[in-house]
């Protein structure tokens, strides 16, 4: 009966030293899957100033949103001061271009993407269309939302291009041009670009 207790309590020391152990590792067990988020980004989304493009006296800036870690963030860029203009349609067509431009070398290095497809357009907007309308040569809609979000918010950046903190976009169908709305949100996350539901009516 001696060695029995002996055993017992050898082999319930050695249950508590293996919990120990268990306890320093830092492990704890669960029964809940645990989501640590995903893992720290080491692309830098930021230009070194040597890579930013310097601006002839004739020419201007204009702001871009490329893709970055899986976020909208923004470029400056050298344009022809037609782009920083009053002309909606010429506006459009200038950040249209530099949205579809493949990053520089530079924004390469810095981790930039863009997602807007080389063949995207900007048609002539239609009579009765809100001030300010760009029209695309697809529907918005049918784009990624990743490109939407990047023409959204680039547009959004300029003032010829803005009504009431929207910008209205429509495409070559029947369907009536529509609001969308560049956010903190949309940029921190552009696959879930935010729209406004209502379709886009007089100012």
């Amino acid at each position: 009966m001696t060695v029995f207790r002996q055993g017992a309590g050898v082999s319930v020391a050695a249950a508590v030293v293996v919990a120990a152990l268990v306890s320093g590792c830092g492990i704890r067990t669960t029964s809940v899957p645990v989501d640590a988020g995903a893992a720290p980004s080491r692309v830098p989304c930021r230009l070194s100033p040597s890579d930013v493009a310097s601006v002839s006296p004739e020419g201007a800036r204009a702001t871009v949103h490329l893709v970055c870690a899986s976020q909208l963030v923004t470029v400056e860029r050298p344009v022809d001061r037609g782009a920083v203009g009053d002309d909606p349609a010429v506006v459009a067509r200038a950040l249209l271009a530099e949205a579809q431009r493949a990053p520089s070398a530079g924004e390469r290095r810095a981790g930039f993407t863009t997602a807007v497809p080389v063949g995207l357009r900007v048609a002539a907007a239609r009579e009765g269309d809100p001030a300010g309308t760009v029209r695309l040569s697809s529907q918005p809609e049918d784009l990624s939302a990743e490109a939407l979000a990047q023409l959204v918010c680039t547009f959004a950046e300029s003032e010829a291009l803005v009504r009431s903190g929207r910008v209205v976009l429509g495409g070559p169908g029947t369907y009536p041009p529509r609001r969308y709305l560049c956010t903190e949100q949309t940029k921190a996350r552009p696959g879930d670009l935010v729209t406004t539901p209502d379709a886009a009516g007089p100012d």
